[in-house]
């Protein structure tokens, strides 16, 4: 046990003394009457920041975001009722994507939980679908354990949110502060270390592989395994593709790198996913954007090794050969061990071959689009912010069209770069996610590419930007649409465009003046350059450009839902 306090503390206090022990530097956050007393305790200490957002959902976001960029654990604070819900798209938007957070919700007082008080809802009962655990407190004197266990569930394993819903009285109660070294907990035993024999299996396998793939997901990211992920792809010499949530964890600069797969992957990624002979997933779960129609996927047969700290993601959408249960950084340091041990080489002479054919399927030169001089082209504004950043930037996005046009035109080399929602798609955190990506990282260059649609639902957060002077980029391709809903209706609905054209906008440059920053609108490609150089040389200052972009532009290439990775369209000429 730690050091102990003689005197008896409230429970406000002992929250805050418990984060501290965490080592928490920030915490997003919105008062109410049920977090009071947290919020006095707050005010009277000086170990970390109160970040006030405009909008709970923006808190978590924030501290979705911050973990994201970090690898440190993000932390929301909202009230009952109405705070706990909006916090609801946050949470299951971490949880999607595996996301390491603690949210901390008010509750009204004990006696008053099931009588329908003022503000109370069932947080736990609400979030349980989209959280990894929740803890509904009933004694100040398991709250400090009770944050402990917390913090160590959402970093360890799986990582994912974990909820602590504190009862107002719990908060107003004392007792003497005693803050757990270490939690046990019976029933949750996560396992690190892959099984050694099915590792020396998968080694095996891939250095007979004649075709073999490589494709890294979320997880590698999540484990901080990029270093390991470079290696092996760099020693074995095979072709390497990361998912949407995985991008950075092998350095698209290399030449193998074959991009993206999936839906709007590459060309040459999804042929090589579906005619490699030996696939080795690690970190990732064969989502169904990744592999598309799972039938048409297994009708190609080759043998797959599963790398994943889950279990339950093993088999679940495609069966796989070799399954290794483990975090992936402790799998690949073992499977490097055994390669560096081996006397084995990889099937140069196949290998070769196989290299042979994807390059055939590189010169198809997928992502190329048609330039303009009359209209802006979203993908060379993309192009444009790499070139500026050196690729270096912080890069948040929103969902739709320009979060794949960023996926697939800024070419990330590191890990962490990349801050996206992935598995639950949610419309507006790409400015929150920029907050908690500028908190975590101070000093860094932090671009929030989003669309006339999305950056709407968390606009307010202009003002939070404004009171604690944080000043990421924001670089809005206003194709005067919901773009990626507009894109689906012209292919599988007729070019019936219902209501996904934006009718009444905003003068963005104003409104983000009103708030205090700095607006521009770019109409001209010729302007492009120089917007964005003006714009990032404003270190002090948050800039919101509005680049008009062509409101034709679609996404390519493209497989649509319940087709096969081989069945892509390349462009508007395969409709």
């Amino acid at each position: 046990m730690s050091s102990e306090i003689d005197l008896p503390i409230t429970g406000a206090e002992i929250l805050v003394r418990c984060l501290a022990e965490e080592g928490v530097e920030h915490v997003f956050g919105y008062p109410g009457g049920a977090v009071l007393y947290i919020y006095d305790a707050i005010f009277n200490q000086d170990k970390f920041q109160h970040i006030l957002v405009r909008h709970e959902q923006a808190a978590v976001h924030a501290a979705d975001a911050y973990s994201r960029s970090s690898n440190k654990i993000g932390v929301a604070l909202v009230t009952s009722g109405p705070g706990v819900t909006n916090a609801v798209t946050g949470l299951s938007t971490a949880y999607m994507d595996s996301i390491p957070m603690v949210v901390i919700s008010g509750q009204v007082p004990s006696h008053a939980i099931g009588q329908d008080a003022f503000q109370e809802c069932d947080a736990v009962g609400i979030t349980r679908p989209v959280v990894k655990h929740n803890f509904l407190v009933r004694d100040v004197k398991d709250l400090a354990e009770t944050i402990k266990k917390a913090f160590f569930i959402a970093k360890t394993g799986r990582p994912g949110p974990v909820l602590v819903d504190i009862p107002k009285d719990i908060t107003m109660h004392k007792c003497v502060f005693n803050y757990p070294k270490e939690v046990e907990m019976r029933s949750y035993k996560p396992v690190d270390k892959g099984h050694s024999g099915q590792i020396r299996k998968a080694l095996q396998l891939l250095l007979q592989a004649e075709r073999p793939m490589i494709y890294a997901g979320g997880g590698v990211i999540l484990a901080d395994a990029a270093p390991e992920l470079n290696r092996l792809v760099d020693k074995l010499g095979f072709p390497c593709t990361t998912t949407l949530m995985g991008l950075g964890g092998y350095k698209s600069s290399s030449d193998k790198f074959v991009g993206m797969p999936g839906m709007h992957g590459t060309y040459e990624a999804n042929m090589a996913m579906q005619h490699c002979d030996v696939l080795i997933s690690i970190g990732a779960r064969f989502d169904d954007r990744v592999i598309g129609n799972p039938k048409h996927f297994a009708s190609h047969p080759r043998k797959i090794i599963h790398v994943d700290i889950d279990p339950s993601s093993i088999s679940k959408r495609v069966k796989v050969d070799i399954p290794i249960v483990g975090n992936v950084k402790d799998v690949l340091e073992d499977l490097l061990m055994q390669l560096d041990a081996s006397d084995v080489k990889v099937n140069a002479q196949p290998l070769t071959h196989w290299w042979k054919q994807i390059n055939e399927w590189r010169e198809r030169d997928c992502l190329k689009y048609p330039t303009s001089n009359e209209v802006i082209k979203p993908q060379s504004v993309i192009e444009k912010v790499w070139d500026i950043t050196h690729g270096d930037a912080f890069i948040t996005s929103d969902v739709g069209q320009h979060q794949m046009w960023a996926a697939q035109y800024y070419r990330f080399d590191k890990p962490r770069r990349w801050i996206n929602s992935g598995g639950l798609g949610t419309m507006g955190v790409g400015l929150p996610y920029a907050m908690g990506v500028q908190m975590a990282n101070p000093d860094a260059t932090v671009a929030c590419i989003t669309g006339e649609g999305s950056i709407q639902m968390c606009i307010q957060e202009l003002a939070t930007c404004k009171q604690y002077h944080l000043t990421p980029k924001i670089i809005l391709l206003n194709n005067r649409f919901l773009g990626m809903v507009r894109q689906w209706q012209e292919i599988d609905y007729g070019g019936r465009y219902a209501e996904s054209y934006m009718d009444s906008l905003p003068d963005f440059s104003k409104l983000a003046e009103a708030y205090g920053h700095v607006g521009m609108k770019i109409e001209n490609p010729a302007d492009v350059d120089g917007a964005l150089k003006e714009a990032f040389g404003m270190k002090d200052r948050l800039v919101f450009m509005n680049f008009i972009t062509d409101q034709a532009e679609n996404v390519w290439p493209m497989v649509k839902a319940g087709k096969g990775l081989t069945e892509m369209l390349l462009g508007s000429e395969d409709l």
